[in-house]
């Protein structure tokens, strides 16, 4: 029977290969529809030299006036664009320090920070929100994968769970949901999860839950069904790639055995 816990070792094998989700999404969604509330879309660096310029002269007017949360913001998105993550965080953490009665400028900073793998500093932004606005789901939502990022499974299932009582049926909560249980071990409650969201109203619509489940499936060893799923949304080259990637993973020595052995929260 799978493990419901993974050892610190399987986790970093499992971590990175959930990011194959993020990629099928992305591709997906470009050509389909938007990504899920929770975490952040990820973003092409612009090389283009006038965004450079322009987010330079927003760099030097928002230092004379970081007041201005307008300004702020469009400094961060630029430098987001620029793929300038660390110097975009900088710029957050001082615009959330400036607006702290402001839940959403709050929330996009602890997003930000999951994004960048700062789970700790998400928890505490994050969990200020959740104190003061405990029916604000998407931050519920984000607090419960900051958790997760910790390792904390059963905290941010806690967390997903007050989420779902405010937005009951909530597709993107239950795709968190189900890449926490991913990310414990527990593939066989993860797979169900996702398969209950799929059946949705929206759920099939949804690019980065069925491409989530594709993966949940393909680590169980389903390779033909995780094609299958996959080729929904992606070409059949990429879906290649990323089956190969896959079953390279899973082949390495010990994986399965850890697995198997793992049986102790």
């Amino acid at each position: 029977m799978m493990a419901a816990v993974f050892n610190d070792g399987l986790r970093k094998f499992l971590v990175p290969a959930m990011l194959i989700a993020s990629a099928f999404a992305m591709s997906a969604c470009q050509s389909k529809t938007a990504g899920l509330d929770g975490l952040d879309n990820m973003n092409t660096a612009s090389t283009n030299p006038a965004s450079f310029t322009k987010t330079a002269e927003l760099g030097d007017r928002w230092a004379k006036d970081q007041k201005n949360l307008e300004l702020g913001l469009a400094y961060s998105d630029g430098l987001e664009k620029l793929g300038q993550s660390d110097k975009q965080l900088q710029v957050l953490k001082t615009v959330s320090e400036l607006n702290p009665g402001n839940a959403k400028i709050q929330a996009l900073y602890g997003k930000k920070l999951i994004g960048a793998n700062k789970p700790a500093e998400a928890v505490a932004v994050l969990e200020k929100i959740v104190a003061n606005d405990a029916s604000d789901w998407r931050a519920l939502s984000a607090l419960g994968s900051a958790y997760d990022q910790q390792g904390q499974y059963g905290k941010a299932r806690e967390s997903y769970q007050a989420a779902l009582a405010v937005k009951p049926g909530q597709i993107s909560i239950l795709n968190n949901m189900g890449m926490s249980h991913a990310l414990e071990g527990d593939l066989k409650q993860a797979e169900s999860t996702l398969r209950g969201a799929m059946e949705l109203p929206d759920g099939k619509a949804m690019p980065r839950l069925r491409q989530n489940l594709a993966l949940v499936v393909g680590l169980q060893g389903r390779f033909e069904e995780a094609r299958k799923i996959a080729s929904e949304d992606l070409p059949a080259d990429q879906v290649e790639a990323n089956m190969t990637y896959l079953q390279k993973m899973l082949s390495q020595p010990n994986t399965w055995q850890q697995l198997s052995d793992n049986t102790e929260g």
